[in-house]
């Protein structure tokens, strides 16, 4: 009896102790359950919440983003968390440790976006032709705002080398004063074509996103690295060019022509939208004038070159130059005026080709005889009611998109990117009718810190990640 009650003991402490090993293998699956169970809450409900996504901005500009203020115009990040909530993440407290707006780093977010849009809706193939332009298009801007000071400096040369002498030139057939009258007047006057008027449109430029104070989101992120590489740039143009209008391409909806202006809506507040991207100012005039002036340079400097190299053009000029210095005793002068009527020539070739360009068609980037539109005589007739001439149109040449493409690709990633955010609210405000609507309202990504009680006092803290990639 002895020994059997000695077996008996034994038995009943492998009991105990095998019933609290299950006890605690019960527990820890409890607990390891209840903490997926959690986290499964948090990840559904932040999925959900980000599916609140703005359906207009997304059908619109294929743009995933989920606006902070509800619809209300007044921006709350407990908003989150009460949908966190509403959609299960019950019993647990929660705190957002980092939050990503659309806004954020003169647009990142935004940008990303919209290049892996563009990739994947039309490839790397769209822009893979433009790759090889992207040099030539850099010299011919700065040859352009190189003109500007080329044209001055023959003008004062000139100008000191007659005063000096007390000389003057001839007033009869004088392109050089002519033309310093017209360098007078609107440039719009001179190119726009007869049958088309200048929008009067205009925003509040201390309004829009790239000028005001924006909300700023804080903590860190996954982020991918900042994309500025050359394919992205002229992916991310195309997307400009393909979503915003410009003045080319309002005129033609005006006229009811065929072309990408055709689905754009009078709602917006600017007509010339890229030509806003490009020089930011409050009016679409503004805007035009401004573009219309960094083309005028680029054709000139080209122009100008083919005047150089044209042996016959520059013979007239010659003629011309040795008839106005006639009287005149000042050494080199005919050589100044040669100079001088080159440039303004030039300049009216220039004047011939934005025509060509606003009215919707192609200019050679080089010029030939065949092609050259003006002659030194009509540069007398410029803009005065003897000229008729509105600009010839160049097969395989540059259209104004064209132009528009280049002045795009020197522009800065950060200056298009902010200012084509401020056209993306702008038209959801007017056009989409969504007057709460600013971007940086709009979240893209957040990380929340959750803290879930489990079981008899545990505590179970983890983190969850969302953000539109």
């Amino acid at each position: 009896m002895k020994v059997r009650g000695e077996i008996t003991a034994f038995l009943s402490l492998v009991f105990v102790l095998l019933v609290a090993f299950i006890a605690a293998m019960i527990q820890s699956a409890n607990i390891h359950t209840s903490r997926n169970e959690k986290r499964l809450e948090v990840d559904r409900a932040i999925y959900s919440l980000f599916g609140e996504y703005q359906k207009q901005l997304l059908e619109k500009y294929h743009i995933f983003a989920l606006d902070g203020s509800y619809e209300t115009g007044t921006y709350d990040e407990e908003n989150l968390i009460h949908r966190l909530r509403y959609y299960g993440a019950m019993g647990m407290t929660h705190e957002i440790e980092a939050l990503q707006l659309l806004s954020d780093n003169s647009g990142q977010a935004f940008r990303e976006q919209v290049l892996l849009y563009m990739e994947e809706r039309y490839g790397i193939g769209l822009v893979k032709d433009f790759s090889g332009f992207t040099k030539e298009w850099s010299e011919q801007v700065v040859n352009g705002e190189q003109v500007w000071d080329k044209e001055q400096g023959v003008q004062d040369e000139l100008s000191e080398t007659l005063l000096e002498h007390e000389e003057f030139l001839p007033d009869e057939d004088n392109p050089l004063s002519h033309t310093s009258e017209l360098k007078g007047k609107s440039l719009l006057s001179l190119i726009l074509p007869k049958e088309q008027s200048v929008s009067q449109k205009a925003i509040t430029r201390e309004r829009q996103a790239s000028v005001r104070t924006l909300r700023k989101g804080y903590g860190t992120l996954p982020m991918p690295p900042s994309r500025d590489g050359v394919m992205d740039k002229l992916l991310f143009q195309e997307y400009i060019l393909k979503e915003f209008s410009h003045a080319v391409s309002h005129h033609s909806k005006e006229m009811g022509e065929m072309g990408s202006g055709e689905k754009l809506s009078e709602k917006r507040n600017l007509s010339y939208e890229i030509e806003y991207i490009l020089e930011g100012k409050s009016s679409d005039k503004g805007n035009l004038e401004a573009v219309a002036a960094k083309l005028l340079g680029i054709r000139m400097g080209l122009n100008y070159l083919h005047l150089l190299g044209n042996h016959t053009l520059r013979a007239q000029a010659k003629a011309l130059a040795a008839t106005m210095a006639t009287l005149l005793t000042a050494p080199g002068i005919m050589l100044l005026i040669e100079q001088a009527l080159l440039v303004a020539w030039a300049f009216g070739e220039s004047i011939m080709d934005l025509r060509s360009l606003l009215a919707g068609k192609r200019v050679a980037i080089v010029k030939n005889t065949a092609n050259w539109q003006l002659s030194l005589s009509s540069l007398l007739t410029l803009g005065t009611n003897e000229d008729i001439g509105d600009g010839s149109d160049t097969t395989g040449g540059m259209s104004y998109e064209d132009y528009l493409r280049m002045l795009l690709f020197v522009k800065s990633s950060e200056t298009t990117t902010m200012r084509t955010l401020d056209r993306v609210e702008q038209n959801m405000i007017h056009e989409e009718e969504k007057t709460y609507f600013r971007v940086d309202n709009c979240v893209m990504g957040v990380q929340i810190h959750n803290q879930a009680i489990i079981g008899s006092g545990w505590t179970y803290d983890f983190p969850v990640y969302f953000g539109y990639r």
